[in-house]
């Protein structure tokens, strides 16, 4: 099921969702994953100048596609074929990268601050980025993930197994989360850069 988040006029909208598209098994099996990363998440590659934690708190996990994982790698690329089809129609050869897991927990606010999905120098161009809820709402408060459409954020609608894809050069954060944990997967679909 597809749905448009924001109206838009004829445009390419600035991002949509999709709903039911993992069951509860999968949503477990992926939440238990994040919730177990230990490897603390970075911005960038290389530079030790700033305190990262002032723009990104969190631990992150990857998840590369293999035999247990395929399963994963065919959902995801049904819904965002299927939503670029629709919406963007954006050149695509797929996912570039692993697929990474994030835990944001409240003992630290974690968060992730207003950024773009540009990705490494010289690695595929990054063109979708693709985010899909774990957590329940009931599990966390704040963590929200907001899109700057305008000049106000836009929160998109929390709601565990949400897809919500975009191109990867909207802005975008995750608010602190001030209560419980939040779990997300992100993905990154690449392609051609952009002419």
């Amino acid at each position: 099921m597809q749905h448009v988040l924001t109206p838009y006029s004829g445009g390419t909208p600035p991002f949509v969702r999709w709903e039911n598209g993992f069951d509860d098994q999968e949503l477990d099996w992926l939440q238990h994953q994040a919730k177990n990363a230990q490897t603390r998440a970075s911005v960038g590659k290389g530079n030790d100048d700033f305190d990262v934690t002032k723009i990104r708190r969190s631990d992150v996990d990857w998840i590369n596609k293999n035999n247990e994982t395929e399963w994963l790698f065919n959902k995801l690329g049904h819904i965002v074929s299927t939503l670029n089809t629709r919406f963007y129609k954006f050149d695509l050869t797929g996912f570039g990268e692993a697929l990474q897991l994030t835990n944001y927990d409240h003992s630290e606010q974690g968060m992730y601050g207003w950024h773009q999905d540009y990705g490494s120098a010289g690695a595929p161009s990054r063109k979708l980025s693709l985010v899909l809820q774990l957590a329940d709402p009931s599990e966390y408060e704040g963590g929200n993930l907001q899109i700057m459409t305008s000049g106000e954020p836009i929160n998109v609608h929390k709601q565990r197994g949400l897809v919500t894809v975009f191109p990867s050069y909207i802005v975008h954060q995750v608010t602190p989360v001030t209560q419980g944990s939040r779990q997300s997967l992100v993905a990154w679909i690449t392609g051609p850069e952009f002419r």
